[in-house]
């Protein structure tokens, strides 16, 4: 693919779709860590240099995918959401439901847990204050429409939702780093099974994770708030 040089705005967003969705398409093959941008402009057809005409550096080029992806999958959630939980149902009843849909949810959409998982530790480096500002407002305002979702359904989580969502997202891309594990882990647990003991799979460990975290921020009934002032 052979590229003149962009000369207006509209020519300009048409070469950073090209180089976003070449990407995209590049993390259905491979990890994050295995994205660079000397394969990611071979694939585009442009220099190095002229990719970064565009972008300043790779971790710009997946700050801007991870934001497509939470987009993306915001939408797909709040199907899911109300498709399957049940507003009559107790609090209780409809946190256990809350944790199954957004593990489920999440663990499908591995490339977005891949990119979480990347977020604070190398795709937040290498880029300028101004990138990570505007990373920051688009990620917070994301954050905002999933903590409006989760409240929709369980609003008993009060103040607590948001950051009940933003371990959401984070417990999301710690965990995705597990799985799948790697050949030696593999052959590890079958030599001596009972290390691989909390070897669970991606949609069971984060079930786990965030049913605990709903226990423990939804309110008790049968606790006096005040009951340690008496």
């Amino acid at each position: 693919m052979t590229f003149q040089r962009a000369r207006s705005d509209e020519q300009r967003q048409i070469r950073r779709r090209v180089i976003l969705d070449t990407a995209a398409s590049m993390l259905q093959e491979m990890s994050v860590a295995e994205v660079t941008l000397n394969e990611l402009s071979r694939r585009v057809g442009l220099a190095k240099s002229n990719v970064l005409r565009y972008f300043e550096s790779r971790e710009a080029v997946l700050l801007d995918l991870m934001d497509e992806y939470f987009a993306s999958w915001l939408v797909v959630l709040e199907t899911e959401l109300g498709d399957e939980l049940d507003g009559s149902s107790t609090p209780a009843v409809r946190a256990a439901q809350l944790a199954e849909v957004l593990s489920r949810s999440l663990a499908q959409q591995v490339v977005l847990c891949d990119l979480f998982g990347a977020q604070g530790g190398v795709l937040e480096h290498n880029v300028s204050v101004e990138v990570v500002k505007a990373h920051k407002r688009s990620s917070l305002a994301k954050l905002a429409t999933m903590t409006d979702l989760v409240r929709r359904h369980l609003p008993e989580l009060g103040e607590g939702a948001q950051m009940f969502c933003f371990m959401t997202v984070v417990s999301a891309g710690a965990l995705s780093t597990y799985v799948p594990p790697p050949p030696s882990l593999v052959a590890a647990y079958a030599d001596e099974p009972e290390l691989g003991v909390l070897n669970l799979e991606l949609v069971d460990a984060l079930r786990a994770v965030f049913t605990s975290a709903l226990v423990g921020a939804l309110p008790r009934p049968d606790v006096d708030p005040l009951a340690h002032l008496g």
